[in-house]
């Protein structure tokens, strides 16, 4: 491990625990992330010394508040690289920030025949809010299919993204398949045809270093609470030109310029589309984990997941009594694993895993167009992130062998 994240591990106490009788291991990093001291101790911090309202008062607690709320604003800036700070607005989070796009955007430009593509991979928070909208537009929702190991296919993308596409949205990373997808590849494709490029960053942001300018989509969405911040904030950035050009859809205070009785204006960007009194701690909060990931550095966050992947992995796959879906070349392989144990239904597996001290996730994640096209009910996932080790990785080896044991020669169902 490297020295650096080894260094870390004490600011995870949560993680300092046994769970029936064993040491907790931590494997369900892709539904959220552990928080470090840095960012509850912030989070007392704010409630105890600056608590206020932000932008609308002149008294010290307000400016305070404001000058911490917007400086967040900036580290999420500067953490993506994007232009300016005003492309970058605070959300409740990943799905809060696609509701967004689609109730503006969306809204404001689809029309009958155009089309929406995504992949078959994507969690329902940037299936369903695209689903609804070309449902009430009269438009039509495509997909793109994953090639035999489970990647996204490029060259269906090219049949499915044509001159009719308006928006195409897809995950920078898998939450279930482990895989990056090609965003720069699907922007450019996307923008050769005249469509805006969404990019999901829930399961990317946390784990490899992001360039929006880089990546050149239109509009990327993210969660602070996958990437150790807290729950109920994220964020969503857009190009200026685009934010610039679409209508706000949630009113009230602090997004209006002028409001008269029979019509209002509203204020300039990044405040017009932050109605109401924002989750002003969340977002303090979210700014204390990309000091802490800047910290670290995330090309060393990547490297040491990749580092535990590249043990685990092949010896999950080498494990005849196991299915693991996704690519099996670690290289192309984040720190999610999806896995069934043949013949055990995956709640089983995690149950008797959770005996062992290990905590995976099991169920459809979240994506059950995609568990229908793998013709699967749902799979058990382990997700590793910067506090895990080969050693964690060692105890769900050992957790499994003691469950097949159970399954196979015991008094489970598999018996």
């Amino acid at each position: 491990m490297d020295t650096k994240i080894n260094n870390h591990l004490a600011d995870f106490p949560i993680l300092n625990q046994e769970v029936n009788g064993e040491r907790l291991v931590y494997l369900d990093n892709a539904a959220t992330a552990q928080k470090p001291v840095a960012v509850t101790e912030i989070l007392n911090h704010f409630y105890q010394t600056d608590n206020a309202n932000v932008h609308r008062g002149v008294h010290t607690l307000a400016e305070r508040a404001t000058e911490a709320y917007e400086e967040a604003r900036g580290k999420v800036q500067h953490f993506i690289n994007v232009a300016e700070p005003a492309e970058v607005i605070f959300t409740k989070g990943t799905t809060d920030g696609l509701n967004l796009i689609a109730s503006t955007y969306g809204e404001q430009n689809i029309i009958a025949g155009d089309e929406i593509v995504i992949s078959i991979t994507e969690h329902h928070s940037n299936l369903i809010p695209w689903q609804q909208l070309a449902i009430r537009k009269h438009a039509t929702l495509k997909y793109i299919g994953l090639t035999e190991d489970g990647e996204l296919d490029l060259v269906d993308a090219a049949k499915q993204i044509t001159n009719h596409t308006k928006i195409v949205s897809v995950a920078h990373a898998s939450n279930v398949m482990g895989t990056i997808n090609p965003i720069a590849e699907l922007a450019q494709l996307a923008h050769a045809h005249g469509a805006i490029m969404v990019a999901v960053g829930a399961q990317a942001l946390p784990h490899v270093a992001v360039d929006v300018q880089a990546l050149d989509v239109d509009f990327y969405a993210f969660s602070g609470h996958k990437m150790m911040g807290p729950t109920g904030i994220g964020a969503l950035y857009g190009k200026r030109e685009l934010l610039e050009r679409i209508k706000p859809y949630q009113f009230g205070g602090e997004m209006i310029d002028f409001v008269h009785q029979q019509d209002s204006t509203w204020t300039q960007l990044p405040w017009k589309f932050e109605a109401g009194t924002q989750n002003i701690a969340g977002a303090i909060g979210l700014g204390a984990a990309v000091d802490y990931l800047t910290d670290i550095g995330m090309d060393q966050v990547a490297a040491h997941e990749q580092s535990i992947v590249d043990y685990l992995l092949p010896k999950l796959v080498a494990d005849e009594d196991l299915e693991v879906y996704g690519p099996h070349d670690p290289a192309k392989h984040t720190g999610v694993i999806a896995f069934n144990l043949k013949g055990v239904h995956p709640h089983d597996v995690a149950t008797a895993l959770d005996m062992e001290g290990v905590a995976v996730r099991a169920g459809h994640h979240c994506a059950q167009p995609l568990m229908a096209y793998l013709n699967l009910v749902a799979t058990a996932r382990a997700s590793f992130y910067l506090y895990n080790t080969q050693e964690d990785a060692d105890a769900l080896l050992a957790a499994l062998a003691e469950t097949k044991e159970f399954f196979n020669h015991g008094t489970g169902e598999g018996k």
